[in-house]
């Protein structure tokens, strides 16, 4: 029995870390489409949002239904519990890819303006942030979970970079309103997936330590004893 629920509890994992390797790949996709205009990768985007959501049901039953047959306690419910709640943000955080993907179609055809480089920055501290909150989670690493928890500042930092820049664009032109404020969205949706991968690193220390440090996670330190 012991034997069955641990292959199931691996199971869960694959499915998690897929379904994170897609978001991430979400993320990249949207962003060349908007940076690069790659057309192409428009229905590669819409098609894995489609796995992703297929893959939440998927591992919300598996963790019902292993809940129910198992019983589990302690740690192994914290786990279980963790993964339903990192699926849930795995969801969420491929749905901003979408909205990216959607502003991004909106501009393919307007001339473009120039904070596309920290555009760029901020998408890749986000997918960072994703994979390495996945693999502190499953591998139930506190350390390299709390190493996520202080990178959100980054992606705040240069959200606001950008948000003033694109306010002069705007000041100066404005033709350039429509095109900027479209911009402006996209920054704020690369600080909401960071934020979910703040929310999976936070589920880790939830499921390790058993304490729930959500909305205070900059006073969180490592228990001294």
């Amino acid at each position: 029995m012991q034997r069955h629920f641990d292959a199931e509890l691996a199971n869960l994992k694959r499915r998690l870390l897929h379904m994170s390797a897609l978001a991430e790949t979400m993320i990249a996709e949207a962003l060349e489409v908007l940076v690069n205009r790659r057309e192409e990768f428009i229905p590669l985007v819409r098609q894995r949002e489609e796995e992703v959501n297929a893959l939440q049901r998927e591992l919300d039953e598996a963790c019902l239904e292993m809940i129910a047959l198992h019983q589990p306690t302690a740690g192994d419910l914290r786990f279980i519990l963790g993964v339903a709640k990192t699926n849930a943000d795995l969801e969420r955080l491929a749905d901003q890819a979408v909205n990216i993907l959607n502003k991004a179609e909106r501009l393919l055809h307007q001339p473009p303006l120039q904070p596309f480089a920290i555009l760029s920055e901020m998408a890749d501290i986000a997918r960072g942030m994703l994979k390495d909150s996945l693999h502190a989670f499953v591998n139930r690493d506190v350390a390299q979970a709390r190493a996520v928890l202080q990178r959100d500042d980054e992606l705040d930092a240069r959200k606001s970079r950008i948000t003033v820049e694109l306010a002069t664009y705007m000041t100066r032109d404005p033709s350039t309103v429509s095109r900027a404020l479209d911009l402006v969205l996209v920054a704020r949706n690369l600080e909401r997936i960071g934020d979910h991968a703040t929310n999976i690193a936070e589920n880790t220390i939830f499921v390790v330590e058993g304490r729930d440090v959500r909305h205070h996670a900059e006073a969180d330190t490592a228990p001294t004893g």
